[in-house]
């Protein structure tokens, strides 16, 4: 099944102790899109400007990724510039500037309306919702958030977490929005406003399902190469969001599975600066760390 994602097209500046990329192809839209598109069909909906060049199109395309649903309008597409150290958990924002994204507002093409699976990367709540009723009854909604929205809007928020089935944010986002430090105890408070499937990025410490069967720890597979966390959490939730649309199954085996597929795309994402790695990964290769996570996880009964 397609999935119709809305999100940021961005050029990103980034700096690691690994080395510099320069105005290198970022944003929300695209890693979840490349992410999601080795297990189904995406449909993408975004803004960029004039200055947005047509190889980074073609590589869109090249990956199964329906890009009619983007809107190329004049002026500047949006920048993004962040350094991290050696704790890369968390970037530092060196300049941002919205060009383009400021005046965004999805137009939802009229045949992406019966997509099936939705995900709603982290922009602004009020457009969220504005997504959501221009389109028919998906099966499963997805979103992301982040803390300037927390921060800004949590009224408009919480009233797009009343129409969204799965909530995708990291540990600090989940205690800020629930303002509780205690992550199980926040996230029953989220569940509580309509997500019933809550996952919880932890970063290099892997990620929390809570789901109405109960939570599911997925574990972040030690790598010997970490060039650039830019776009890990929106590649696991396309691996995550992209495997669930592949299956149509949304029982607690399928999400524990979908859990460890994110894990796996995030861990690629990782190793390359942009979607470099991306470009030359292949299913056999994703297959192969799958099974390093299943071996990862492994113990056998205990003996009395």
């Amino acid at each position: 099944m397609s999935i119709l994602v809305v999100g940021s097209m961005a050029f990103d500046t980034i700096r690691t102790p690994f080395g510099e990329a320069p105005e290198v192809l970022g944003g929300s839209a695209n890693y979840f899109s490349v992410a999601a598109s080795f297990f189904t069909d995406v449909r993408l909906v975004a803004v960029v400007g004039e200055d947005f060049p047509d190889q980074h199109l073609d590589f869109l395309r090249g990956r199964r990724v329906d890009i009619r649903g983007l809107e190329r309008v004049p002026g500047k597409t949006f920048r993004w510039a962040g350094e991290y150290g050696h704790d890369f958990n968390e970037a530092r924002t060196l300049d941002t500037q919205l060009n383009v994204f400021a005046d965004f507002t999805p137009k939802i093409p009229e045949d992406y309306r019966d997509s099936e699976v939705v995900f709603l990367a982290n922009i602004d709540p009020d457009l969220q919702r504005d997504v959501l009723r221009q389109v028919r009854r998906p099966a499963l909604v997805a979103a992301d958030t982040m803390n300037y929205w927390i921060n800004g809007k949590p009224d408009a928020l919480k009233q797009t977490l009343a129409g969204v089935d799965m909530l995708i944010i990291n540990d600090a986002e989940t205690r800020q929005l629930a303002k509780d430090s205690n992550l199980v105890r926040a996230a029953r408070t989220i569940q509580g406003w309509g997500p019933r499937i809550l996952i919880i990025k932890r970063g290099e410490y892997g990620a929390l399902l809570f789901g109405e069967d109960g939570w599911f720890s997925a574990p972040a597979l030690p790598l010997e190469r970490v060039q650039d966390p830019t776009g890990a959490g929106d590649c696991f939730a396309g691996g995550a969001v992209g495997y669930l649309a592949r299956r149509m199954r949304f029982d607690t085996a399928t999400l524990r599975q979908a859990m460890i597929v994110g894990s796996v795309m995030a861990s690629f994402n990782v190793e390359a600066f942009s979607l470099d790695r991306l470009r030359t990964l292949t299913t056999a290769e994703i297959d192969e760390r799958f099974q390093a996570f299943k071996r990862l996880v492994h113990f056998d009964d205990l003996e009395m």
